[in-house]
């Protein structure tokens, strides 16, 4: 075999075995095809030995060429001792002494990354020129390829998803006006203060004359006014208290965690200060004030939502009744003075009867009352 057939010898070896290796008989490689000379680098791997570029971990065998040689046809797993240590696996034909590809009683390792294959493209920056045509590594590569382009597409669509939907909870918890929360959110804030026993106050907030911002310089000054005590209650308040616009002029504020009660009081005055500021709008002043009711979750030994929400809005009518533009803390008392008005305030509808002859006339006067001139219910 002369040395121009070897070398054609090498070159189809080249084409069809891209990570092979020819190793003599002492062991030496006299050449690697051009994949394996990109790993490992064409002036650091042929003329090395073989065992000092590989690291075989089975078949278990004494470190030297003889031994190695005998492992004809046997499946090798191999490590490179690069930086990168590439686990391999390969396989061990010998060559016949006639000198057909070169060295004569050598042999030829033909080697492929298996499982590594990922991870060995990236690290050794390779493509699918990289590796025989027939090669089902091409195929694999073109798979992880479209795997990886469908799972960035599908993060992105759900990414977009999240965000419509965290865009349309916000729209359902938010005051289009404000851009403070809705009511909505009273109940699960306070749900998850009282399930987590921290202690909080709950303050109930009305405006005061702002219906005669409404009647005089119309809906849109009273929007303006509302969009402005928006940015006040903001400004007055801290990123974990909560401020809910609960009606037309009516807000509440969760004020959680709460150290002394004084606290409450001064942030109270605060916000009655600042809403007495006049709010301009179109060169008009619109004066406003705020009546303010407050209750503290930990005044009760099981606090629920509805009676702090009660007790609140009694606090807020003693404020109201004590002249508008203050505040109230809520006391027991004040649910017993309420009581005993509501009795006060029943009034008999059917005088009592005195004398057996006057019942006909007091059922027709009961009858009256009860259903007015001219209604046509219960007929």
């Amino acid at each position: 075999m002369t040395a121009t057939q070897a070398t054609t010898g090498e070159a189809l070896l080249d084409i069809l075995c891209p990570l092979h290796v020819v190793i003599s008989k002492t062991g030496h490689i006299t050449h690697a095809g051009p994949t394996m000379k990109k790993v490992v680098g064409a002036d650091r791997i042929e003329g090395r030995r073989f065992l000092e570029v590989f690291e075989l971990k089975r078949p278990k065998l004494s470190p030297n060429t003889a031994d190695l040689l005998k492992a004809q046809g046997q499946r090798l797993h191999l490590t490179l001792r690069t930086a990168s240590q590439v686990d391999m696996k390969g396989v061990l034909v010998a060559l016949p002494d006639d000198g057909a590809i070169k060295e004569a009683g050598g042999a030829i390792v033909n080697l492929s990354f298996g499982i590594s294959v990922i991870d060995a493209v990236r690290d050794f920056e390779l493509s699918s020129a990289d590796f025989a045509i027939t090669d089902l590594t091409v195929e694999l590569l073109y798979l992880v390829e479209a795997k990886s382009a469908a799972m960035e597409a599908s993060r992105k669509l759900n990414a977009r998803l999240q965000g419509a939907k965290i865009a349309a909870e916000e729209r359902a918890f938010t005051d289009t006006l404000t851009g403070l929360c809705n009511r909505r959110v009273l109940e699960p804030v306070v749900e998850r203060l009282i399930d987590i026993e921290e202690d909080f106050a709950l303050m109930q907030l009305d405006l005061d004359y702002f219906k005669s911002v409404n009647d005089t310089l119309g809906h849109a000054a009273g929007d303006h006014v509302l969009q402005e005590v928006a940015a006040i209650l903001r400004e007055e308040t801290r990123s974990t208290d909560t401020i809910i616009r609960a009606g037309g002029d009516e807000f509440v504020l969760i004020f959680a965690p709460i150290a002394r009660t004084d606290d409450i009081a001064q942030i109270g005055a605060r916000l009655i200060e600042r809403l007495e500021d006049p709010i301009l709008f179109n060169g008009q002043v619109c004066r406003i004030s705020g009546s303010i009711g407050t209750t503290l979750s930990r005044d009760y030994d099981s606090p629920a939502l509805d009676r702090l929400m009660e007790d609140a809005d009694l606090a807020l009518y003693e404020a109201k009744s004590a002249g508008r533009g203050c505040q109230m803390a809520f006391t027991p008392d004040m649910r017993q003075r309420a009581e005993s008005e509501t009795d006060r305030a029943i009034v008999p509808m059917v005088r009592p009867a005195t004398r057996q002859d006057d019942s006909t006339a007091l059922m027709s006067e009961a009858k009256e009352r009860l259903v007015p001139s001219g209604s046509d219910r219960y007929r």
